[in-house]
């Protein structure tokens, strides 16, 4: 079978890939050395290994793990959660409470994992409300997450009586940053142990399969005996499950917590990932590996929008010119239209053959 066969445009996995390769021509093109990992050393004189892709696996870790959760929301819904962001905050608000309190010296009062145990249960209470919204109350996905997303950052800071709590213990550093003597970031790491936890789920369990049955026809699932309430419920929780992984990360790389910047954004970034990885956004057939490719190609252009000086500020703007490409080419109509002129060249070229 040749790779033609297998790279086809009716696959999911032709988006991302495309723009991966086009984004890593352009750097190369541009400037070859956008590609150059070095040997160095952090603030504590650790050897990491450091530069721009080494940048892409770190931040894009972050929204590989969020991804996750969009991608079952996306196919369970039919829509998206737009409150992740704020969630994280509250997230990382009820770490920092659990670890050093209100008022504390920065010293961990409690073990790193009860901290985190105890965000993985507000997180995904929080995302069982947002599902109740969602699937009991028929709720639109957008509309519903919009409470979250308009109340959870002040939500974050009351939890810390508007504090700013730090931690002062070492090891807390470790899980936004690099464990000492590995040279590769921790995320990327927890974000390996969150792929695989997924993938299992879905080869073991009928996760996957009731998650697309709703998602395409949410009454005929409900005749073959799945709950489509309880699915997309589910789903919602376990988006939940991945803010607080992403939670701990945010706080750890800063020991502490800034309400209104933490995770700006990031919501959007997952929302990209899972379109760019070629899953409709209106539910349905999806694939988690896409979704994880596609995150790591929208770290892959911020990393490459920051080396070329574009402000912060900018960033939504080039962004949304790629949603806008994403959601014209992934389009029905496009698409059948690529799919046509494939086979009419297989044709012709079969014909010139014969």
């Amino acid at each position: 079978m040749t790779l033609k066969k297998h790279i086809s445009v009716s696959k999911q996995i032709f988006i991302p890939i495309a723009a991966l390769v086009l984004l890593a021509v352009f750097n190369l093109l541009v400037d070859p050395a956008f590609f150059k990992i070095s040997l160095g050393h952090n603030s504590a004189g650790d050897p990491v290994l450091t530069g721009y892709l080494m940048t892409i696996l770190d931040y894009g870790s972050e929204v590989a793990i969020l991804a996750i959760g969009m991608t079952l929301v996306t196919a369970a819904s039919g829509g998206q959660d737009i409150s992740v962001g704020a969630a994280v905050a509250i997230a990382g608000s009820v770490i920092l409470r659990i670890l050093v309190g209100i008022g504390g010296d920065g010293s961990l009062r409690a073990p790193i994992f009860v901290g985190f145990l105890a965000a993985c249960v507000v997180s995904m209470l929080f995302g069982a409300f947002n599902g109740m919204l969602v699937a009991v109350f028929k709720i639109q996905p957008m509309v519903a997450t919009l409470i979250l997303y308009t109340a959870g950052r002040s939500i974050a800071a009351w939890i810390n009586n508007n504090e700013l709590p730090i931690v002062t213990d070492k090891s807390f550093t470790y899980f936004g940053g690099f464990i000492p003597g590995i040279p590769i970031p921790t995320p990327f790491f927890l974000a390996v142990v969150c792929i695989v936890a997924a993938l299992l789920a879905l080869k073991f369990t009928n996760l996957g399969l009731y998650t697309q049955a709703v998602g395409i026809n949410a009454s005929s699932s409900r005749l073959n005996g799945i709950n489509p309430v309880f699915i997309k419920w589910l789903s919602f929780v376990l988006l939940g499950l991945c803010v607080a992984v992403v939670g701990l990360i945010k706080t750890s790389r800063l020991s502490s917590i800034n309400y209104s910047v933490i995770a700006k954004d990031i919501e959007m970034d997952a929302i990209l990932a899972v379109a760019l990885g070629g899953n409709a956004l209106s539910g349905g057939k999806f694939n988690i590996m896409a979704s994880i490719m596609g995150a790591y190609v929208i770290q892959f252009l911020t990393t490459t929008l920051y080396k070329f000086n574009v402000s912060s500020d900018a960033l939504p703007a080039y962004k949304a010119v790629v949603v806008i490409l994403l959601v014209v080419i992934s389009s029905p109509t496009v698409k059948d239209k690529l799919i046509g002129l494939q086979k009419r060249m297989k044709q012709q070229k079969g014909g010139g053959q014969s």
